[in-house]
Parts: C-alpha cells; structure tokens; sequence
C-alpha cells in the first residue's frame, strides 16, 4: 500500500505472506529509507523445527533476503542492524553466520539479550537499508 506520510514523504508497505496474518508489515519504505519488521528463523521451508543458533541464523538472513528482494534492497544497502538474542553464549556463533551474509560494508549494529516471543526463537534480527 502505497501513500504519503506527513510531509510528503512517500511511503510503502509491503507484507509478504504468512501462515497466520500479523499486525505489522514486513517492510515500510519511506523515502530512500526501508524499514523491516524484525525476521526470525526457527523453522525451515518445510516447517521443521531449527534448534541450532546457527540453523536459526542462517534461516532468519535467508527470511530477510526474501523481504528485501520484495522491496527492491540487498544487505549491502543496509546501514543498521538489530539483533536480539535469547543466550548471550550463541553470540560467537551467531556472529559468524550473519557475518557470511555481507561483503565488506557492514551495517553498523546493536545485539541485545532478551527473552523473544516464542520460547523456541533464539534470535530476531532486523534492518533499517538506504537506497538511492
């Protein structure tokens, strides 16, 4: 859905599918800004349970790359990343996974340690990109 915010920016809202409808939309566009929603990874494609912080890690980036293609952005056009994990002992080993997902240009990044909202999510993460 497509509409101007309060000072003409315009803004779009994009929401992918999903198994049961969420109150938010996956990704906002606003200006040459792009919003996403956070994203997690606790199941494969074919709905079968990711216990490993690197299995989750890897299936939240996959989840990610999927919004922003719907956007029309890629991981290099992001310039700042929110992680949120479960376990500060999966830091190491969730840090090595997302890194595999960007070339040089990092985001610059916060992680926070938090309790998330299912109990078998181990890490969300979401991005704020720029586009020219």
């Amino acid at each position: 859905m497509n509409h101007t915010g309060k000072g003409g920016m315009p803004k779009e809202h994009i929401s992918l599918p999903r198994a049961r409808p969420m109150p938010f939309s996956s990704v906002v566009k606003a200006g040459n800004f792009v919003y996403t929603s956070g994203h997690t990874g606790s199941r494969d494609p074919e709905g079968n349970p990711l216990t490993t912080i690197e299995d989750q890690t890897r299936q939240t980036m996959i989840n990610l790359k999927k919004t922003l293609d719907a956007a029309g952005v890629s991981f290099d056009d992001a310039v700042k990343a929110t992680i949120f994990l479960k376990r500060m002992e999966d830091f190491g080993e969730m840090n090595g996974v997302y890194r595999s997902f960007y070339d040089d240009n990092l985001p610059a990044r916060s992680t926070l340690v938090t309790n998330l909202v299912a109990e078998s999510i181990l890490v969300e993460i979401e991005l704020v990109l720029y586009k020219e």
